[in-house]
């Protein structure tokens, strides 16, 4: 079942920008969805449309088979099942401590005061922010705003979740350790969509890629189909990860016997250099 889908979804801005040109987009259920793309293409116009704070102009979004309800309840509903965690915490986290932040969504659900303590509690412990409910937002790290974030959603219990660039700002080991976050929400049951233009990322995490240029989907398919698509990765100003781009070097450079499609992660690399130079 695809839990999200677009349907020729154009969206154009009041002064006549053309953000989006009949987007179509799946996000199977249960998956880790990625939306390659450099700044500009698109990704956060096309996410905004997922929970209905931005309408299509022309074409349709579904959301678990059913096409957003733009009506005030049919939106609540819908915020319900899917939640969006942006760009910058910042812009996500408003209250004085992280427990009255996490426990913003859950009380204008006008859920009983125990059900919303329980959801809070149990949502900073999937983040591992336990112990920083009194805490206020602004003094936490990037990464430590990026998690509360995320609880925040956790605690309206979604079934999807929509992350605009989720490892931004953040250092190497505080982009990992939000990748195995969402890894690890995703094993848990909640569908995992995330933009991103870090293409080292993707083929670690992503069942299915997307890229998006200039508000037109131009690929589409597994991390591996994707990024054998040299020309159009380039073309949509993107790069291989670099293991592959390694691999593209010491083949085009060196002559190497590395074929196309090119290896995507560390491990994938080294069984291809066992298989070919092994004992």
């Amino acid at each position: 079942m695809n839990v999200v889908e677009t349907v020729d979804v154009t969206y154009q801005y009041p002064d006549g920008t053309k953000a989006l040109n009949e987007i179509n987009f799946t996000a199977p259920e249960g998956k880790i969805i990625a939306l390659l793309g450099p700044n500009g293409a698109g990704k956060s116009t096309l996410f905004l449309h997922f929970n209905g704070i931005l309408k299509p102009t022309t074409g349709c979004v579904k959301i678990e088979g059913n096409p957003v309800n733009y009506e005030r309840k049919g939106l609540k509903k819908l915020r319900q099942r899917i939640g969006i965690v942006f760009q910058n915490p910042d812009d996500q986290l408003f209250a004085p401590t992280v427990a009255e932040d996490v426990a913003f969504g859950p009380l204008n659900l006008d859920l009983p005061k125990e059900e919303v303590e329980s959801r809070v509690e149990e949502a900073l412990k999937r983040v591992g922010m336990e112990g920083f409910e009194n805490k206020p937002p602004h003094h936490l790290s990037g990464g430590q705003k990026k998690r509360v974030a995320i609880a925040g959603i956790l605690a309206m219990q979604p079934k999807i979740m929509v992350l605009d660039e989720p490892t931004s700002g953040l250092d190497p080991r505080g982009a990992s350790q939000i990748m195995k976050l969402l890894y690890k929400l995703n094993r848990e049951g909640i569908t995992i969509i995330i933009s991103t233009h870090d293409v080292d990322l993707v083929p670690l995490y992503a069942y299915q890629v997307y890229i998006i240029s200039e508000g037109n989907i131009i690929k589409e398919g597994s991390p591996q189909n994707v990024f054998a698509d040299v020309e159009t990765i380039r073309k949509a100003n993107l790069r291989l990860p670099r293991i592959a781009h390694l691999m593209e070097i010491l083949q085009k450079k060196d002559n190497l016997p590395f074929d196309k499609p090119y290896p995507l992660t560390i491990g994938e690399a080294r069984q291809k250099l066992l298989k070919e130079f092994g004992d």
